[in-house]
């Protein structure tokens, strides 16, 4: 039992209920006991008391796309250290991916990481499980075992499955549990050899292409059989127009389809990648303005759920190598908040909109009672100053590792504070 804790004069912003106005918030044991909007709230005797000089409280963001290094590749991150980065960014729950050593395709590891993660992360840490055993496409995991044991939802990271034969077995099979498919979309064939998207920039910088069809066909593929079998199917992340328009067709006719977007295609492009610059090198890649401005549109229209940072820690060596035998991916944590920030900023996409994307509709598609300010609803917070200028600096990120695509990025908008479970996990110091 902890003392109540009272956030008082504090910018209100709950997309759940479309809530955006000055108010106060009562936690109590862990929980939000008590909201009031416009008005006073009663200070329970012994309360903690926060004054939150007219910030923003908005739910902890639940990032449904987080890689970490353990276990198996723990120099590149622990469940720990990407829950430090995680409470620094806002992140109050993380979905692990699966591709770990070993592989998350198992009850037993599922247990194992989520008895790891109440021990030594800030945050709260959710395992995917993997649809196919050591994520290889070809043999289905025992989904019944892995949700018993806490996974919450199916992934096969950032491996595609090719069989079509095979994933509508998984299909069926998740829609039987009512567990959802949160599919990466990459048709090996046509990735082939290719390390950023095809088109002139690619040419100029002599560098393999990969085709917007790499992405399209496959997405095509699943929401088909998304249709054929009932399962609730996510999108793991788009990056093109044409993955809009399939979408937009799709979920017009199937309420069970969802979709997510990495915060890099959401603000960067291909042009980012300059001169051969490593960190820009992700998969998905980043593709051109007009396929960026095309998912930000889709944002704004509800055809894209969710934002996510698809966090990817990689170590120096991998990175310090020819742009076309660098590895892949960027972390994101601790800058996805101020990132989507850009695009309020901009006045591109709403507030309202860009949290929603961050908090309650990916806590939806989990199936979670977190992402919202409600009476009941866990008490995880955060306290966000819209307007709080910053540079990203390597030396001052909490991950292991220092790839992010986001390298001396000038961004406006910081969390003050974030809240989990009704405790304090972090607080800026100036």
């Amino acid at each position: 039992m902890t003392r109540p804790l009272l956030i008082e004069n504090a910018r209100v912003v709950d997309p759940a209920s479309g809530t955006d106005k000055r108010g106060a918030v009562l936690v109590e044991n862990g929980r939000i006991a008590d909201l009031a909007l416009g008005g006073p709230v009663g200070v329970p005797e012994g309360a903690e008391v926060i004054d939150a000089g007219g910030l923003v409280l908005a739910p902890g963001l639940v990032d449904m796309r987080v890689f970490t290094g353990e276990p198996g590749w723990e120099y590149r991150e622990t469940l720990a250290s990407a829950g430090e980065a995680a409470a620094a960014g806002g992140v109050t729950s993380f979905v692990m991916m699966p591709d770990t050593l070993p592989v998350v395709d198992d009850g037993a590891v599922v247990d194992f990481l989520i008895r790891r993660a109440k021990a030594t992360a800030k945050v709260n840490v959710l395992p995917a499980g993997g649809i196919t055993k050591g994520l290889a496409g070809k043999e289905l995991t025992e989904f019944g075992l892995m949700e018993e044991a806490g996974a919450v939802c199916l992934s096969d990271g950032r491996h595609s499955i090719q069989s079509t034969a095979m994933l509508r077995t998984a299909m069926s099979y998740a829609a039987n549990f009512d567990m959802t498919i949160v599919h990466h979309l990459a048709d090996a064939g046509l990735v082939g050899d290719g390390v950023m998207n095809e088109g002139l920039f690619a040419t100029v910088l002599g560098l393999k292409g990969i085709p917007r069809e790499a992405e399209t066909i496959p997405l095509a593929r699943d929401l088909q059989l998304a249709a054929l079998t009932g399962v609730r199917y996510h999108a793991a992340q788009v990056s093109t127009a044409g993955s809009i328009d399939i979408l937009k067709a799709a979920k017009s006719r199937n309420a069970r389809v969802t979709a997510g977007l990495s915060i890099n295609n959401l603000c960067l492009n291909e042009n980012d990648i300059g001169r051969y610059r490593t960190y820009f090198k992700l998969a998905t890649p980043l593709r051109s303005e007009d396929d960026r401005q095309a998912v930000i549109e889709g944002l704004r229209s509800g055809v894209i759920d969710t934002i996510h940072s698809d966090h990817d820690p990689q170590d120096s060596e991998g990175k310090r190598q020819p742009f076309a035998e660098a590895t892949d991916g960027a972390i994101g944590l601790e800058t996805l908040l101020a990132a989507a920030l850009r695009l309020v900023h901009s006045e591109e996409v709403p507030l309202l909109t860009i949290l929603k994307a961050l908090t309650s509709r990916p806590a939806d598609i989990l199936g979670l009672d977190s992402g919202r300010i409600a009476r009941g609803a866990p008490a995880d917070l955060i306290l966000v100053d819209l307007d709080y200028p910053w540079q990203v600096s390597e030396t001052e990120l909490k991950s292991r590792s220092r790839n992010t695509s986001f390298e001396n990025a000038r961004l406006a908008g910081k969390v003050m504070r974030t809240i989990v479970a009704g405790e304090t996990v972090f607080l800026h110091n100036e």
